[in-house]
């Protein structure tokens, strides 16, 4: 018991600072330096990155709900030339379909009057209904291929983000943040980012961008539109800034003394909350200030960008914090669910986020900012070749499908002008060089410097990472 005593009283404040990596001296070099210093010293505690990264912040465009691939990129004649007619059983085969279709008599395929073409030299196919994107199919690197073994949107979603269909693992970003660090200490390394599309579609929850079991620091922070991006983050009403440093100093000094007492890692997550939360009072409005946007500018991201909580809005906003050094952009469009009414709905929704889309793209290369940023564009899963209920050329829905459905992906790290990945003439099944959502997850590590194998957290006696006990890099999409 003398033992303990004697340990636990060895390690005071100052036996801490100066054994612990993070001393007095390693702060101050960090602060003249600025922003994540120690990582970009190759001093990283994790030993991360694991190599050199070709990536350096993403941009994550996540259209939720699931965009029909059919409508889009995946080019199938087939189902113009066999509309109406039942899809051969032997293509379906034993393979699970949602209750809304399970009880469906036929599965009679569906396709509207939509036009497919190749644009740019690497013959791209994309549909008439994105006419921007055709603007920049040299740019964009396809996968055709996706799969997932989740078939309903809440756990498929969950999946993609956390690498779990159950809630309660760490989001991508938070992996990002935990492992990589920040570019820029006055804003936070995870931000995220809400618009939605047509009224309705699915809800999405918070769980998404949570930090799971890693330190509570690393959970994004939604902004919101409107004139109080971060709920709370302002003083209240006679609370000067030097009053409120002071209070934090004081706070601290309480954090401190209890995490003495403890050794609960919580507390230090709570110092580094508080910290950036007064950081942010300052940097957050002049970040996402876009009064200064000239008018060239809006009128690449489309009229829509002058109006906050827009998706053309949140993508002129994502390159403001890109440029501003955040590790990993999500923007959530809700609104892509169509189960009936969907050549109506896709072309409305395809109007919504086409020219934005481009031009976040064009807008990153014109700056420079392409090189080192990562563009990812995608939902949870694809959509059945098959109309839901009514069927005219006008008028059909498709159903959840999980077999097989198509992200982009743009900038830094992969091939420009590149596709990956075939489905069959039905595009209900994948023909060659499948690509499951671990795989991607894999992929989007190893272009940040990291082996996803090695790059683990322990939590109730399991070591836990991203891909779980999967996943593979996709080395043919690589630039």
């Amino acid at each position: 018991m003398k033992n303990v005593d004697r340990l636990v009283s060895a390690m005071n404040r100052r036996v801490f600072l100066k054994n612990s990596m993070y001393s007095i001296g390693g702060t101050a070099l960090a602060t003249m330096l600025g922003g994540n210093a120690l990582n970009s010293l190759g001093m990283n505690d994790l030993g991360l990155p694991h190599f050199s990264p070709k990536v350096k912040r993403v941009i994550y465009l996540f259209q939720s709900g699931a965009p029909s691939q059919l409508e889009l990129f995946d080019n199938k004649p087939k189902l113009k030339e066999m509309f109406g007619q039942e899809l051969p059983a032997s293509v379906r085969g034993q393979q699970r379909v949602t209750g809304m279709t399970a009880n469906q008599k036929s599965f009679p395929l569906a396709m509207g009057n939509f036009t497919f073409n190749q644009y740019g030299e690497s013959g791209a196919w994309m549909s008439n209904l994105l006419p921007y994107h055709q603007e920049i199919a040299d740019e964009l690197c396809f996968i055709k291929t996706m799969h997932t073994e989740a078939i309903n949107h809440d756990p498929a979603v969950t999946f993609i983000q956390t690498g779990s269909q159950q809630a309660g693992r760490p989001s991508i970003g938070s992996w990002l943040s935990y492992g990589l660090g920040s570019e820029n200490e006055n804003l936070p390394n995870f931000v995220v980012l809400l618009s939605r599309g047509v009224p309705g579609g699915q809800p999405l929850y918070a769980k998404l961008w949570g930090n799971g079991f890693l330190p509570s620091q690393h959970q994004g922070v939604m902004f919101r539109s409107g004139d109080e991006p971060v709920l709370y983050l302002n003083d209240p009403k006679g609370i000067s800034r030097d009053s409120r440093r002071n209070m934090l100093n004081h706070l601290e000094k309480l954090h401190r003394h209890q995490y003495e007492k403890t050794k609960d890692e919580a507390l230090q997550s709570k110092i580094s909350q508080y910290e950036m939360a007064f950081r942010m009072q300052m940097s957050v409005p002049e970040t996402l200030d876009l009064t200064k946007e000239p008018d060239h500018i809006y009128d690449m991201y489309g009229p829509d960008s002058r109006i906050p909580g827009t998706y053309a809005n949140n993508c002129l906003k994502a390159r403001k914090l890109a440029e501003s050094g955040v590790r990993f952009i999500q923007l959530y469009q809700m609104g892509w669910d169509f189960h009936g009414n969907l050549p109506n709905q896709i072309t409305t929704m395809s109007k919504n986020i086409d020219q934005p889309s481009a031009a976040l793209i064009k807008d990153l290369k014109q700056r420079g900012l392409l090189e080192d940023t990562l563009v990812i564009w995608g939902g949870e899963f694809g959509r059945g070749c098959y109309s839901q209920g009514k069927l005219t050329k006008e008028y059909y829905g498709r159903d959840h499908h999980p077999r097989c459905f198509t992200i982009y992906m743009a900038g830094a790290g992969v091939k420009k002008g590149f596709t990956f990945g075939e489905t069959d003439e039905f595009g209900y099944n994948i023909v060659r060089d499948p690509v499951h959502v671990h795989d991607f997850q894999a992929t989007l590590l190893h272009l940040m410097g990291i082996d996803h194998e090695r790059f683990t957290f322990k939590s109730q006696g399991r070591r836990f990472r991203l891909t779980d006990v999967h996943g593979k890099v996709v080395k043919d999409i690589l630039a």
